[in-house]
């Protein structure tokens, strides 16, 4: 069976996309089918690629508009999927590229050093009696070290689409809560205060990163566990974090939304103030009424109880 591999090119600032013909044979990745081309038909094609075993990340590629590991994913299950014989291979998204499918990773990594990522231990330990933990202990952070820096997650996040100057990658997140979760951390409040200023509460909790992970990790929920960990600590005085403890508290309080009052609560009057258009606006379409009283949600019950379930399981 033959597959045609409709690859997007990017030359000395030239784009254009370059058709190639595959004969697929048993078990053969994206990677492979790469390969193949830059061997037998085509040596100026670039891409990158290292482990060929999943490790090392580098040789992440969209297919179809979805990230991909290209040393993982068989072409034969991408033409099943897609029910075609057609495959469009382009780089990674929200990443600069250089050439063909390679990106440019230098300014991820200084969003990395943003985080301050290295770990600063505690006093008590030592170089002679070494950093020990409780299996326990581990385990809340175990599986955010899989993070093997692929990019797929930051290729699908749409906050980064949008804007990439004021919001951190997705990965960045993951290894920021493996270091705030890390109990023999001297200074988690370090990395966390960090995250926060790069823009912890403006995801957009679309839970692209965590469908696109090949590794299975998570980094929205890694974005959650930090957001929670700014109450824990003390450092949710931000908007996002006043926010957050707003709906919280009517949720809590009334079991709906005081919208009248919720940019108050997480702004201040001064911010809010400056949204009295639109505030106008939605008071002109009944949409809201600050002089009502708030309504009391007949299950408020039901929902106090929901709410206190989850604070128990939380703790």
């Amino acid at each position: 069976m033959d597959a045609t591999l409709r690859i997007q090119r990017f030359v000395e600032g030239k784009s254009w996309v370059q058709e190639y013909t595959v004969a697929v044979t048993v078990g053969m990745t994206i990677l492979e089918a790469l390969t193949t081309i830059k061997e037998k038909q085509d040596p100026t094609l670039s891409f990158t690629c290292s482990c060929r075993s999943s490790i090392c990340g580098a040789c992440a590629v969209r297919v179809n508009g979805n990230a991909e590991l290209a040393c993982e994913i068989l072409v034969e299950n991408l033409l099943k999927r897609y029910d075609t014989n057609t495959l469009f291979i382009e780089p990674l998204g929200n990443f600069r590229v250089i050439r063909d499918l390679i990106v440019d990773w230098d300014p991820k990594y200084a969003k990395l050093k943003k985080i301050k990522p290295v770990l600063q231990p505690k006093a008590e330990f030592s170089a002679e009696t070494g950093c020990k933990q409780s299996p326990e202990d581990f385990n809340k952070y175990k599986k955010y070290a899989g993070c093997i820096l692929c990019g797929s997650c930051v290729s699908e996040c749409n906050k980064n689409t949008l804007n990439q100057d004021d919001f951190l990658d997705p990965f960045v997140f993951v290894k920021a809560e493996k270091l705030v979760a890390d109990s023999r951390s001297r200074s988690p409040e370090e990395h966390l205060q960090a995250v926060q200023d790069a823009g912890l509460w403006r995801c957009f909790n679309c839970q692209e990163c965590t469908a696109k992970c090949p590794k299975g990790l998570d980094p929205a929920g890694a974005i959650e566990k930090l957001k929670e960990a700014t109450f824990r600590m003390g450092l949710s005085q931000d908007v996002g974090g006043k926010h957050a403890k707003a709906i919280y508290d009517d949720i809590s309080e009334s079991g709906m939304l005081d919208e009248s009052k919720l940019n108050i609560k997480s702004e201040g009057f001064f911010m809010a103030g400056l949204r009295l258009p639109m505030a106008l606006r939605l008071m002109n379409t009944g949409k809201m009424n600050p002089l009502e009283s708030h309504p009391v949600n007949p299950e408020i019950a039901t929902i106090r109880k929901v709410v206190q379930t989850a604070e128990k399981e939380a703790k």
